[in-house]
């Protein structure tokens, strides 16, 4: 099994709602809104990076190599809502991104033991080994956001999303989630792969 973060979104390929899809990116601003209002704090306060609890992990792992439960349940929260916003904004989805979980946006993480599987020295090193997967990673939203265009036209038209683009899109997010569970959550020694796959 491996250890990185494992993304399921269950994508509507048929029968969507035109007029939600039509008018996606005004209905997603309140959730939008929300998400934005944990990242507050980022300019502010170190440790939180884009709502993430960071410099607490970092730390608890250099100091004693524990990851603190505490700290892992609010980040995976986050993410996962993250990831169900993002899946109803790329209109892979008609279902409004609830608070709470939905079984059609699900992330499987590897079990971090209480840190006691991770270096207690990596942290310091891994923002700086990810920067070539940021670097693509950004490169990847565009593909992803290129294929969500012609999707949306898709939907907004024929009321379906054409499978070949909505497995890509998900393969971005699988692959954004990979590089936050490494760089970011540190939930992971094991180095994401480049590839989408």
């Amino acid at each position: 099994m491996s250890n990185q973060i494992q993304t399921e979104i269950h994508v509507d390929l048929d029968n969507r709602d035109k007029n939600t899809a039509l008018f996606r990116i005004f209905l997603v601003l309140p959730a939008a809104i929300f998400i934005s209002s944990f990242s507050e704090f980022s300019g502010d306060f170190m440790g939180v990076i884009g709502g993430f609890l960071v410099l607490p992990v970092v730390l608890s792992l250099l100091v004693r190599n524990v990851y603190p439960s505490y700290v892992l349940a609010f980040n995976k929260s986050l993410l996962e809502l993250s990831n169900r916003i993002n899946a109803y904004a790329l209109v892979l989805t008609d279902d409004y991104p609830s608070i709470e979980s939905n079984p059609k946006v699900r992330l499987i993480y590897p079990d971090v033991d209480g840190g006691k599987k991770l270096s207690p020295w990596m942290p310091l090193v891994k923002w700086f080994l990810a920067i070539p997967l940021f670097i693509l990673g950004i490169i990847y939203a565009i593909y992803a956001l290129a294929l969500t265009i012609i999707a949306w036209i898709s939907v907004v038209k024929n009321g379906i999303y054409p499978e070949d683009k909505a497995e890509e899109a998900v393969k971005v997010i699988a692959y954004w989630n990979r590089l936050y569970g490494y760089a970011v959550l540190l939930i992971t020694d094991e180095y994401p792969s480049f590839s989408l796959n």
